[in-house]
């Protein structure tokens, strides 16, 4: 298993065995992900909310669609 970085990005890329690559998001991505599902664990957010919100944020973040970009950002203000 490789680590390098993706594309010159903060993103890392992550090379497993058999070939196929993992893109990681930026570390402080990953712990908005972290406190996020921590939430729902520990029963201070709803699952469905945990889920709604991770896909809005996920979709905010998209830059080669615009249009999924703004999906994303109307559902996470909502």
């Amino acid at each position: 298993m490789a680590v390098k970085p993706a594309g010159g990005k903060r993103c890392t890329r992550i090379v497993l065995p058999t070939g196929h690559s993992i893109i990681l998001p930026p570390p402080e991505h990953l712990v908005f992900y972290t406190v996020l599902v921590a939430m729902g664990a520990l029963e201070i957010v709803e699952w469905p909310i945990v889920g709604i919100v991770a896909i809005g944020h996920l979709l905010a973040g998209q830059h080669r669609f615009p249009t999924l970009q703004q999906a994303g950002e109307a559902v996470e203000a909502a």
